[in-house]
Order: C-alpha cells, then structure tokens, then sequence
C-alpha cells in the first residue's frame, strides 16, 4: 500500500497539561493544515487507547507518527499513568511500521537503546525526538516549525538528508539536542545515529 505523506499524532497528557489546554498535538494539525494536510488526532487517556490508536494508524495509510506524551528513558506515560515501555511499543508497532517515520514530542525518551528497541523490529525509516527533558513551549514551537520547514520544501515526502538538515536548524534555534536514529543496513547495530545540538 502506497503510503501519504501526512501526520498521524496520538497524545496523551497529564490531567495538568489536559486542565490547562497544553494540547501540543492539536498544534501541530493546524500547521499541517496550513499546508495543505489532512492529519489525524487521537487524544488517549489510557494504555488500552493508545493501543487501539496505533491500530489506527497501523490501518492507515499515514507515512508519519508523532507522539506526544510525558516519558522517561524507559518509556511513555499515559494521562492515567498507564506505562508503555520501549519494547511494548516496539511490539505494538511490529513490521508493519516499516518505511514509515516515528517522532517523539517526550522527555528524554530517544537513546540509543531506545533506538535499538524500535529500529531492527519494525524497519521503520527513522526515530526522531529529544534526548533531554524539554518543556511545553519549547516542544509546541519546536514541531510545528520542523513540519512547516519538511513540508514546505517538498509535501509529498521526507528525505533522509533535508530531515537532517533541518532538525539542526530547529534544534539551534530552540536550543534543544535532538536524536535522530536513522536505519541502516551497512551497520551492525541496524541504524545510524545523530545527535542535534542547539
């Protein structure tokens, strides 16, 4: 199945974020509108939701995944505290999240290992996200001007090089390091890292 170029967000905050209408993901969808995109928006409160939301996406035809969640190194938090670990979403992902894109709106949740988690089991093209705790504001104009930048220079797709290229024009403008694991068949470890700097 040919895949779009369009952003699939699943979100799920904290009752604060949700109380005081820190809806990052909401955001996004209209950045994306602006240029012409159809995204799609699923908020989750529970593990059980976010799981049937992958399914969602899985189903679709959607090329990018964007989740937007509290996290640590282990893994994501949903908004009931329910904990979907590395590897759980890993599994929930399985193969058909191959040659599709995921980023990652979370505190400290892209590593290596994470990479190492998600990258060989599913054959997707990338992990992208930050590598230290970032706050709200910065992740709600950190994302929407990566989109505006990927999907103004070409909407029907993301290449390896311009999603690198601009990552680092975010990155130092914002001043937050970014993680960007990419696959790779000529590594041992399956994928490529870089690490994104302001």
């Amino acid at each position: 199945m040919s895949k779009k170029a369009d952003i699939f967000i699943i979100e799920s905050l904290s009752p604060d974020d949700e109380g005081n209408g820190r809806f990052e993901g909401q955001v996004i969808s209209h950045v994306a509108r602006l240029h012409g995109k159809q995204p799609a928006y699923r908020y989750v409160r529970t593990r059980d939701a976010f799981e049937k939301a992958i399914k969602a996406f899985l189903r679709s035809d959607f090329r990018y995944l964007h989740i937007s969640a509290h996290a640590d190194r282990e893994g994501i938090a949903t908004t009931n505290q329910d904990e979907v670990s590395n590897r759980e979403l890993a599994e929930m992902l399985g193969k058909r999240f191959a040659d599709r894109r995921l980023f990652l709106s979370a505190c400290s949740i892209v590593h290596e290992q994470m990479a190492a988690d998600i990258i060989p089991a599913t054959g997707c093209y990338s992990v992208v996200g930050p590598r230290q705790d970032i706050g709200f504001a910065e992740a709600a104009v950190f994302w929407p001007a990566l989109y505006h930048l990927m999907f103004e220079r070409d909407a029907r797709a993301m290449s390896r090089a311009t999603l690198a290229t601009n990552l680092k024009k975010v990155a130092m403008l914002f001043d937050v390091e970014i993680g960007y694991y990419a696959r790779s068949a000529s590594r041992k470890s399956g994928f490529s890292t870089d690490i994104l700097k302001g």
